[in-house]
Order: structure tokens, then C-alpha cells, then sequence
């Protein structure tokens, strides 16, 4: 591939995972939220919003690390992929979960930023996932959840400040 075609790939996608484009980004929808509310349910909504915070981080972490480490199994569905719902989150318990989300996007777009990353070469140990795919993923699912996220704040009567 090209440089300047890379390049724009690769910023292309940065900007998709960290950046929002059309749409609120992970850290505005979690931002000045007030800590009672990160556990707050809300009548005939599934999850709160800690729930689907804990949720994009372990499916995020899954995602990059089936990209670089071939021997990585990956949680049971769909158990593994949420957390306890009697469980309540502290402040150390959401600071560690916001900064792991922040850390595991840094590590893919660090896999996109390299190189030797072939965005389009199926993963040898994957069966037909590519990182352009993995990618798309990640930020596709965190958008989706994200948007979830702003709405459980909006019934709790808490807007965004941003």
C-alpha cells in the first residue's frame, strides 16, 4: 500500500476510534458523571451505565488482544462479556475501567501505526478477520454502547456537559 494512502487510512480510522466524528465520543458520555449515578438503574432498561462501561472495556480488550496475541482466548459469551450485575462500581473500580479503555484503544491504534501492520491480511490465527475489520469493530461497538450510555444519563436527568 502506498504511504500517503496508509496514512490517510490509518488517520482515518484513529480519528473513527477516538475522535466520534458524527456522534458524542466515549469520554464526553462519561464525563462529570456523578458517581451514584454510574450504578443507577433505570425501570425497563437492561443495564446502568457502569454495566455498559465494563462492557465496552472487556470487549474492547478482547478485540486487541485476538489481534496481537494469537494464543488469547477470549471470554464465554455472553457471560464473560459483563459484568456481575449485583456488583456496584467504587471510584477506583470506574477510574481503572476508564483508563483501560483509554490504554487498549492507545494499543490498536499503536498495531495501526505500525508498518508491518497489513489492515487487509486475514489474522492467521482468526478465521477470515482482518485489522481494518477489528477496527471497524471496535469503534462500531463503542458507538453503539456510547449512545447507550447518553441515553440511560438523559432518563437519569443528567445531560451532558459537553
Amino acid at each position: 500500500m502506498e504511504k500517503q494512502v496508509r496514512a490517510g487510512l490509518v488517520a482515518e480510522l484513529t480519528q473513527l476510534l477516538a475522535g466520534g466524528n458524527a456522534h458524542a465520543t466515549f469520554e464526553a458520555a462519561v464525563a462529570d458523571l456523578p458517581a451514584p449515578l454510574r450504578n443507577q438503574a433505570v425501570p425497563d432498561v437492561p443495564y446502568t451505565i457502569w454495566q455498559l462501561v465494563e462492557h465496552i472495556r472487556i470487549a474492547q480488550w478482547d478485540i486487541v488482544e485476538f489481534c496481537l496475541n494469537p494464543q488469547h482466548v477470549s471470554p464465554e459469551w455472553p457471560a464473560g462479556y459483563w459484568p456481575d450485575n449485583k456488583l456496584a462500581v467504587d471510584e477506583a473500580g470506574w477510574q481503572n475501567t476508564l483508563s483501560q479503555i483509554a490504554h487498549d484503544r492507545q494499543r490498536f491504534m499503536a498495531l495501526l501505526e505500525n508498518p508491518a501492520t497489513d489492515f487487509f491480511a486475514p489474522l492467521p490465527h482468526g478465521d477470515g478477520q482482518t485489522i481494518f475489520r477489528e477496527a471497524l469493530l471496535i469503534a462500531d461497538h463503542a458507538a453503539y454502547h456510547t449512545g447507550e450510555i447518553i441515553l440511560v444519563r438523559r432518563l437519569l436527568h443528567c445531560q451532558l456537559t459537553k
